[in-house]
């Protein structure tokens, strides 16, 4: 623990000496603070659309395991922006322009907070290719309801294609997962 004591020392500078026995304790307005923070994951997803057919990874890793959107961590210091746009041409191959944010989809984790930044993008430059993540495929949007999609697949379009939503968010109630969309 810090303790700090303020030292005249000529010029009057301000001298913080580490003290272990003192124990300083929390002030109302500390302790407001530090409920308000919380630790957060950032990533991306976006749907990368042609018309009626939209750009989905089969994926292959057993945490979110079938067809879903590509996406990934936002890196430190990177913008969000920045992100979807390495994470799309990393998993996919192609450049999207103009990402548009969409949506935010939210759960909470065991340390914090994980937070996904939904974008869609409809231009996009470049030669196809699927990655480690799991193979791409167009899926034309009457077909979506035959392939091994994710669980949460139907409510993230939703919330990323109707302009009237913007979150995607999974609650705990009672021991099970809730997710609400609003």
């Amino acid at each position: 623990m810090w303790s700090c004591q303020r030292h005249d020392i000529m010029n009057g500078i301000r001298v913080c000496l580490e003290n272990q026995n003192h124990k300083k304790e929390e002030s109302k307005e500390e302790k407001t603070f530090m409920a308000r923070t919380e630790s957060v994951e950032l990533t991306v997803l976006c749907l990368i659309y042609d018309k009626d057919r939209y750009l989905l990874q089969d994926r292959v890793k057993e945490d979110w395991r079938g067809y879903t959107l590509p996406g990934g961590h936002v890196e430190a210091g990177e913008s969000i922006v920045d992100a979807v746009v390495r994470e799309m041409r990393e998993e996919t191959g192609l450049t999207v322009l103009n990402p548009r944010l969409c949506g935010v989809k939210q759960f909470p984790t065991e340390e914090g907070r994980y937070i996904v930044f939904l974008f869609r993008a409809d231009q996009f430059e470049g030669e196809l290719v699927s990655s480690e993540e799991g193979e791409m495929h167009w899926v034309r949007r009457d077909a979506l309801a035959h392939v091994p999609a994710v669980n949460d697949l139907d409510g993230l379009l939703r919330v990323m294609l109707d302009d009237g939503l913007n979150e995607f968010q999974y609650m705990i109630e009672n021991g099970e997962w809730k997710a609400i969309i609003k």
